[in-house]
């Protein structure tokens, strides 16, 4: 519908501009308007004018150069209709020689070459313009569709990510709490708790395509808790939240694989060397950091979605508007990562 409207409203202006230039040339003519020369003019000619302008537009474009190719016939139909429309003028020009036959503003007549040549450019100038107009709007149409295809094709890279994303979490908390219930663990009712929150969270309030920034810290929260749970001789984070931490929209569940990998590959039950989660935010700007130890023991044989997975998204939903930072060194691992949100 939108697309109908700029299309009608571009028609709308080029006819507006022709008629105010043939007003204008009739204003400013000095020779005696006659009541058959403007009727003439105006209605048989103006209708040869539409006529050539919209047979190009509808028929001769799109069926001989946008669908079948033909621009050899299409050359022809081209330079046809124009001699076609010109000599229909001619002849209704002779036919009425004391008010067509006489230049606008002069006394002088035309002679029927130079009569039959000027309409030639007239139509010539109304095939043109159909030409320009068509395929400006079938331009502009295609960068649009291009554009749709474009956001559909990251909308659904992007669901199959965190479609990714959501059973690896799902298989890994599992895990988790099966240990407990096994070792038959006090802890086993508040894990299933904690994982009924984040569930939640993910299949009802992740769909959007952006949450608050607060939802988000407490998604993290909720998952931080549900990890210590399963540390016997616990788990040592230290989770700084400075700034503003409020409605400010982000895309939901881009935060959770940098801290899921600090529990997966790092060392969590060393007092010294605790996990730091460190969040900083105001309304333009957010920081986000995790840093580790690393550990060799921790790793799963599977691996995970990972990085990768991050990294594809953020290039997706914030291109040139995020900075990743990765340090991995012989003994810590780093993770920076900062957002123009």
């Amino acid at each position: 519908m939108k697309e109908s409207k700029g299309v009608l409203i571009l028609h709308s202006i080029f006819w507006a501009i022709i008629l105010i230039g043939a007003g204008g040339i009739l204003i400013t003519s000095t020779s005696e308007a006659t009541l058959k020369r403007e009727l003439i003019s105006f209605g048989a000619f103006g209708i040869l004018n539409v006529s050539v302008f919209y047979i190009n537009y509808i028929f001769l474009i799109p069926e001989l150069i946008k669908k079948r190719k033909k621009y050899w016939l299409y050359v022809i139909a081209f330079f046809l209709m124009i001699g076609v429309a010109a000599l229909i003028k001619t002849v209704i020009a002779v036919l009425n020689p004391a008010d067509m036959m006489v230049v606008r503003g002069h006394k002088s007549e035309y002679n029927v070459n130079e009569y039959f040549i000027g309409k030639a450019f007239v139509g010539g100038f109304f095939i043109i313009s159909s030409c320009i107009i068509k395929f400006t709007i079938d331009w502009f149409s295609s960068e649009r569709i291009q554009r749709n295809l474009e956001s559909e094709r990251r909308e659904m890279e992007l669901q199959f990510l965190k479609s990714q994303l959501n059973p690896h979490f799902l298989f890994n908390s599992l895990n988790n709490i099966y240990s407990l219930a096994y070792q038959k663990s006090d802890k086993t009712a508040d894990a299933i708790m904690k994982l009924s929150e984040i569930m939640r969270y993910m299949i009802y309030e992740s769909n959007t395509p952006t949450v608050s920034l607060s939802k988000e810290v407490d998604y993290l929260t909720n998952y931080i808790e549900l990890q210590k749970i399963r540390f016997k001789d616990g788990a040592f984070i230290e989770l700084t939240l400075n700034g503003e931490i409020d409605d400010q929209k982000i895309v939901p569940l881009m935060l959770i694989s940098f801290v899921e990998n600090a529990f997966k590959h790092g060392v969590v039950n060393d007092p010294s060397e605790p996990v730091k989660i460190n969040i900083i935010a105001n309304q333009k700007i957010l920081h986000f950091s995790v840093i580790n130890k690393k550990s060799h023991l921790n790793k799963d044989a599977q691996g995970g979605v990972g990085l990768t997975n991050v990294e594809r998204r953020l290039q997706l939903v914030y291109p040139d508007r995020y900075k990743l930072n990765v340090v991995n060194s012989a003994t810590h691992y780093t993770c920076e990562l900062m957002i123009d949100i």
